[in-house]
């Protein structure tokens, strides 16, 4: 077993590492699947939480105008070191400069102008995940075959088909701070107790159609360090794969983390990679934000002790995208 600081500032609690097997987790996706819940045509899932009246009643929580951006810079010092798949950082290129305009070049009848173009993966730093991202065996949300992906894209659940959905209410459990530390080692598992006992001490309640955002203060300490290592694809702190009922039971619209992939790594089974993974997206039907950047607005709960806020993060609408890059913004 493993000792982690959690719960209490300088108590260690025993965290069990006992793994589980491939059928607790077909076990789970059978019992958390939402397929068909919103009917046979959806393709946006638990956003579908997200009412008119809970939009409306998130306003409200805009009271001082203090606006907070979540999103890392997209350049090249980002966090992507070759760590998972094909992802790199963005590459910036410009299509006509100040230079050229001086120089006589690009100069339309005394309109002089700069131009430029990004080249990136669009899941390479703060980013949302559509619900075509990840297969559950053939199938994606809703039950959709997985060759509906194809190389056109995602023929169904595509990351334009939520492009008006990502604004509500927003709920920052900085579980870090909550457990006396200024970040949460690699391994480091997130309970559904830890965030309960988190949203508990923050004096603040999960609702139905929330966005929960985790603080696990890891990219913090990359950030800081000047190194981000392993982050964007090797192991790291994360919720733990029990959340997923927690998740399930509270009806949020969303889950999000400060981490590249949001659960635990090194995972808790030798069965499956990214367990946690198979059930969210695909069974569930929640959408996943990740790279957050979360120091600003975490700093300034900790001083008003206000955690729930407006948060609004519209994907970019990239017809039949698996995911997009975002700029989401809390707002109090």
């Amino acid at each position: 077993a493993k000792y982690i600081i959690i719960g209490e500032i300088n108590m260690p609690r025993k965290f069990d590492e006992k793994m589980f097997d491939i059928k607790h987790l077909r076990q789970t996706a059978d019992k958390l699947k939402n397929w068909g819940r919103w009917g046979p045509n959806d393709e946006i899932g638990t956003l579908n939480f997200i009412t008119p009246d809970k939009i409306v009643e998130a306003s409200k929580l805009i009271k001082l105008g203090k606006r907070f951006s979540l999103g890392l810079n997209f350049d090249r010092h980002g966090p992507q070191k070759g760590s998972w798949g094909n992802r790199f950082n963005p590459i910036h290129l410009m299509l006509a400069t100040g230079t050229d305009a001086v120089a006589g070049r690009f100069d339309d009848f005394g309109l002089r102008y700069a131009d430029d173009m990004v080249s990136l993966p669009l899941q390479c730093a703060t980013q949302w995940d559509a619900l075509s991202h990840i297969f559950y065996d053939d199938f994606m949300w809703n039950g959709y075959d997985a060759r509906l992906v194809d190389s056109d894209g995602a023929q169904k659940n595509g990351i334009e088909k939520v492009k008006a959905e990502m604004a509500g209410r927003g709920v920052l459990l900085d579980v870090a701070r909550w457990a006396g530390v200024d970040f949460f080692e690699d391994g480091v598992a997130i309970t559904s107790d830890d965030l309960d006992e988190c949203a508990k001490s923050q004096n603040v309640e999960i609702k139905q159609g929330d966005f929960v955002i985790v603080r696990t203060g890891q990219m913090e300490q990359r950030l800081d360090c000047g190194e981000w290592g392993g982050y964007a694809g090797g192991d790291a702190p994360g919720l733990a794969f029990e959340t997923a009922q927690w998740i399930y039971d509270k009806e949020i619209a969303a889950i999000c983390t400060d981490t590249w992939g949001c659960e635990v790594r090194p995972n808790e089974t030798k069965d499956a990679q990214q367990p946690w993974h198979w059930v969210v997206i695909p069974m569930i039907g929640i959408t996943m934000g990740e790279i957050f950047y979360l120091r600003d607005l975490a700093e300034d709960c900790a001083k008003d002790k206000v955690y729930e806020f407006f948060f609004c993060a519209p994907p970019l609408p990239i017809t039949k995208a698996v995911g997009s890059p975002i700029n989401p913004m809390a707002i109090k």
